[in-house]
């Protein structure tokens, strides 16, 4: 979901929002490198869950780099789009910086996981549809979720003190 990356950048601008970015990624990719050690790590002498274990922390390692890098690609482009509109639209239109960002955003992060993730499994017309119907799904969330980002955004503004019209672009 987007909120949180849409409340960084309007509120606070692409330079603290990409750091963010880039540290969340950073952190997903060494949480999924240490569940991969502790997976193919020996079990403990009389642990006899080993199996159970693998089921429910392992991974397959093309879904996780899909995933990270779909973030990634993602949060970033919707970080650089919602300021850049904000730029251009002297920072009215709230709801065009969101919905363009989240369009944005969504988009690259769907393309980018889902040919990670799945291309060569899921083939042809298969692989289109889940594509778009993936993409359709999260930007519909955004959507609905559009009048609790407002106020996250606005709750947030009111209270930072570092925040002044036209500093966050």
């Amino acid at each position: 979901m987007y909120v949180v990356g849409d409340v960084l950048a309007e509120v606070y601008g692409w330079k603290a929002a990409r750091r963010a970015i880039i540290i969340a990624f950073v952190m997903g990719a060494l949480a999924a490198v240490t569940f991969y050690l502790v997976q193919i790590s020996p079990p403990a002498d009389g642990w006899e869950n080993q199996e159970a274990f693998e089921a429910v922390l392992g991974f397959v390692p093309r879904i996780v780099l899909a995933s990270v890098l779909g973030f990634l690609v993602g949060q970033l482009l919707n970080a650089y789009v919602l300021v850049w509109i904000k730029r251009k639209t002297q920072e009215r239109k709230l709801w065009a910086r969101l919905m363009g960002s989240t369009v944005v955003g969504e988009f690259a992060d769907t393309v980018v996981f889902c040919t990670i993730a799945f291309y060569g499994v899921i083939t042809g017309g298969d692989f289109v549809t889940y594509v778009i119907v993936g993409f359709v799904y999260k930007t519909t969330v955004e959507i609905v979720l559009l009048p609790i980002t407002y106020r996250i955004i606005a709750y947030v503004k009111k209270r930072e003190p570092t925040y002044e019209l036209g500093s966050a672009a």
